[in-house]
């Protein structure tokens, strides 16, 4: 009696899986041809709900988004008879043996259906042949990205949906979107780097020469780039280096190590952010709004570096010229270094007036007793107006004021170019 039970009990599972084939009549058709085949182009209506945007890569200049997309159609060829009107509702089993629609993702370069833990696919025949097909899809796809304004830069990337140019053109298959801008719907999604400024659904007509016209349908959103982030990793550090690299110029002029040493830091530091940067980005044959910021600012820096070369070069030569009048003079210049220890800038600064008017310096006045006086230099102390060469030679010799100016200028000069470059790009 128990073998009795199970058998019959396995042959009634059975049947009703032979009467659901019978009631949607699979076998009476052939559907590798789509509905109305010969006739007007069957409409395929989509919806899509975004339930996640999971990442978006520079480098590879792509995004991978996982959805719920729904389609809509009517095959009459499974309509049914039912007194209450319900649907019913079917796993992918049964999507196998039936037709529908042959929807890809233009550009994708990956792309799966969900199976866990079973293929996460649903379909629903209602009693006139009306079918909502629904399936959850994670895609890779391509992004065209624009990164001439990066980091400040706004993004505009879409999914294409089409009909494969294997099969259905224009002709025969019409994909739509089934309740207009109301068809794309999205969770709540955060992003690290971005903000969704907005997702809105289009569509168009895709050509192709050997097959014809296609129906192809976008899921357009856009996406503005966070720069709080770039702030903190790019700019502050930036600025920074260049301030830094400016602390040089009230340094002694004399303290090779220590100016060296910390114009070779900063040089060395920046060349590291400007690494950093540019290898989490693609390598595109353009110039990025970053690259501007941080070659200009590398500039500073290097610059800072190139204004002590020239204050340590004019200032050996100021000594060196100034050494030689003292010998020529009479003078001991070996015995004017060594003399109470004071060959200082203010020792030696000698300008253009009489070496006489120098009396009044400790280290000189020392020596006034026993040696004579030094013969006056040419020079005038009438006040005119210098003409730029004048100024140049003035400068040339007093090495020291050199530092003086650059401590104005760098700032002014990077100022100046911030106020510029932010009011282009913010």
């Amino acid at each position: 009696i128990r073998i009795d039970y199970k058998l019959k009990r396995k042959d009634s599972t059975k049947s009703l899986l032979i009467k659901t084939e019978q009631l949607l009549r699979i076998e009476d058709h052939d559907f590798a041809m789509r509905p109305g085949f010969g006739g007007s182009a069957i409409p395929v209506g989509i919806d899509v709900q975004v339930e996640s945007l999971d990442s978006i890569s520079e480098v590879n200049m792509d995004f991978t988004m996982t959805l719920y997309l729904r389609h809509y159609w009517k095959d009459e060829r499974l309509a049914f008879p039912s007194s209450n009107n319900l649907s019913r509702t079917f796993d992918g089993r049964l999507i196998k043996k039936i037709w529908k629609p042959d929807v890809f993702f233009v550009h994708s370069k990956r792309s799966f259906i969900h199976d866990t833990t079973m293929e996460n696919i649903m379909l629903r025949v209602y009693p006139d042949g009306n079918i909502l097909y629904s399936v959850r899809i994670t895609v890779t796809s391509l992004c065209s990205m624009d990164f001439s304004r990066f980091p400040l830069d706004t993004q505009n990337c879409s999914l294409e949906l089409e009909s494969c140019a294997y099969a259905y053109a224009e002709n025969d298959l019409m994909l739509y979107w089934k309740n207009g801008n109301d068809s794309l719907r999205t969770d709540e999604i955060a992003l690290s780097q971005f903000f969704i400024e907005e997702f809105h659904p289009s569509h168009g007509l895709a050509l192709y020469s050997s097959t014809g016209w296609y129906n192809r349908l976008y899921i357009n959103f856009i996406l503005r780039r966070h720069i709080f982030f770039f702030m903190l990793q790019t700019y502050f550090p930036t600025m920074l280096m260049v301030v830094l690299s400016w602390v040089s110029f009230w340094i002694d002029r004399r303290a090779v190590p220590a100016r060296v040493s910390l114009g070779i830091t900063t040089v060395l530091t920046m060349s590291t952010i400007i690494t950093g940067v540019s290898a989490s980005m693609p390598q595109v044959s353009y110039v990025k709004a970053v690259d501007i910021y941080l070659w200009t600012s590398f500039l500073f820096v290097f610059l800072s570096v190139i204004e002590y070369a020239a204050v340590n070069y004019f200032t050996t030569k100021e000594e060196m010229k100034k050494l030689e009048q003292l010998k020529l003079s009479g003078y001991d210049a070996s015995q004017a270094m060594a003399f109470d220890g004071c060959f200082h800038d203010e020792d030696i600064e000698l300008s253009a007036f009489p070496l006489s008017d120098l009396n009044t310096d400790t280290c000189m006045s020392s020596q006034n007793s026993t040696t004579p006086a030094l013969p006056p230099v040419l020079g005038t102390r009438l006040r005119r107006r210098r003409s730029i060469r004048q100024s140049v030679n003035h400068i040339m010799s007093n090495s020291y004021k050199i530092d003086s100016y650059s401590r104005i200028f760098f700032p002014l000069a990077y100022f100046l170019f911030n106020i510029i470059y932010w009011s282009i790009y913010s």
